[in-house]
């Protein structure tokens, strides 16, 4: 009998190019059918077909506090009740505004916007137009969204040129676009010598997590700031991924280093559209209507979206929450580590706050070149023999994985004794 996710697939595919609305969901990287879900409660997904899994997913991260959380949950029913949306100010815009600016010291003024892709298309419009500047400097492995000048790959050398790496990205514009490795303080120093009257931004991944997750070198992030600093750049941090998910101080917080701007979204939307970029008061200002960089969105500040992040946010201010949080996904690492090393399996993975990241490889890898080294074939048999024992991670070995408030140490132990009768069966 077919099961209702191969059904729901089929039929998508007849509407929906490739069957999904973002390519990862097709579970190309690991083959298979994708699973449809119906519904979530705490840290567990329910599929088409009724089947329960304990969720290292989480949406991609936003689900920070676990799946229909009873005050994220009301504060949207009233919300929408008030109204969907207005196309115009509301008081809630200013209450989120005010809360992310009183959370991350680093952001003086604020604009809302409804995806991370639009708060970093964004963020370096602005910075072009602050700076007077065109080239944007990017890291091999890092994902800011899907604008044009983002979908770049890394050409021969360490400053060769980015090339498109989509169909549709014109080469004029991804020229502008300067690849380099993630974690090489040298070679970002090389291209400020070579072409920093050039540069109008820096954007990084704090914390690498589109790649598997991959944790900054201190050295690193110092060369940053450093390097922006003495050549007029604006640093962007780009925390889509990382804010309110790594502390609640964010990933620059947390390693203490200062953005000129940041981009955020995921955790600030609490599961719905929802996301921002702010920073320098003087830099802001030179958004319309004050200044000459032009922005704008109809659904920017939802009123529904950002009742769902305002309730998550304070949810996360908890006394203990991120050392909770960083607690079970060091259990889950430490516990899958030591399973691995007893079997004999080439294993390794560490933690950051929430953020997780698996890799079937004897190192810890630091950049893009040693994350394409992991043994991706190993990955896609441990998950679907995951996914078969009702475990959900992420359907691929480049994506970082995600614990939530909701987990619970007993979830945290059922998954890893999962994993160990896996790598028990590969001996």
């Amino acid at each position: 009998m077919t099961s209702h996710n191969q059904q729901l697939f089929d039929e998508s595919q007849k509407f929906i190019p490739g069957g999904v609305n973002s390519p990862v969901r097709a579970f190309r990287s690991v083959g298979g059918t994708p699973l449809f879900f119906q519904r979530g409660q705490g840290a567990h997904v329910w599929d088409a077909d009724g089947k329960r899994y304990t969720d290292y997913v989480g949406s991609w991260g936003p689900m920070i506090v676990g799946h229909c959380h009873p005050e994220v949950v009301k504060a949207v029913q009233d919300a929408a009740a008030q109204g969907l949306g207005f196309g115009a100010p509301t008081a809630s815009e200013l209450e989120m505004a005010e809360l992310l600016c009183k959370l991350l010291p680093s952001l003086e003024m604020v604009r809302l916007v409804s995806s991370g892709t639009e708060a970093t298309m964004s963020a370096i419009r602005l910075a072009r137009g602050f700076t007077g500047r065109s080239r944007i400097i990017k890291f091999e492995g890092c994902y800011h969204g899907h604008s044009d000048g983002l979908l770049v790959k890394a050409g021969s050398g360490a400053l060769t040129f980015g090339q498109p790496s989509s169909s549709g990205v014109p080469a004029e514009i991804a020229a502008l676009t300067t690849v380099l490795d993630y974690n090489d303080a040298a070679g970002l120093e090389r291209a400020f010598a070579e072409m920093g009257k050039e540069i109008a931004a820096v954007i990084v991944e704090p914390v690498a997590g589109n790649m598997n997750l991959v944790a900054p070198k201190p050295e690193f992030l110092r060369a940053l700031r450093k390097m922006c600093t003495e050549h007029g750049a604006v640093l962007i941090i780009d925390e889509v991924m990382t804010g309110f998910r790594v502390s609640l101080q964010g990933a620059h917080g947390h390693y203490g280093i200062k953005p000129d701007l940041v981009t955020l979204g995921k955790v600030m939307g609490g599961g719905l559209p929802a996301a921002a970029f702010g920073g320098r008061r003087d830099i802001m200002q030179y958004l319309a209507p004050l200044g000459p960089v032009y922005q704008a969105g109809t659904l920017s500040g939802n009123p529904v979206a950002v009742a769902a992040g305002i309730a998550t946010l304070k949810l996360v201010q908890a006394k203990g929450f991120y050392e909770n949080l960083a607690k079970l996904a060091g259990q889950l690492t430490e516990g899958l580590s030591a399973s691995a090393r007893q079997h004999g399996i080439p294993f390794c993975a560490q933690s950051i706050g929430g953020m997780f990241g698996l890799y079937f490889s004897k190192a810890l890898p630091t950049s893009y070149a040693e994350v394409m080294g992991c043994d991706k074939d190993a990955f896609n048999r441990f998950f679907h023999a995951m996914l078969e024992s009702g475990v959900y991670l992420a359907p691929s070995a480049f994506e970082a994985g995600f614990v939530s408030a909701a987990h619970t140490e007993s979830d945290i132990a059922a998954t890893v004794e999962k994993a160990d009768k896996i790598f028990k069966s590969w001996k």
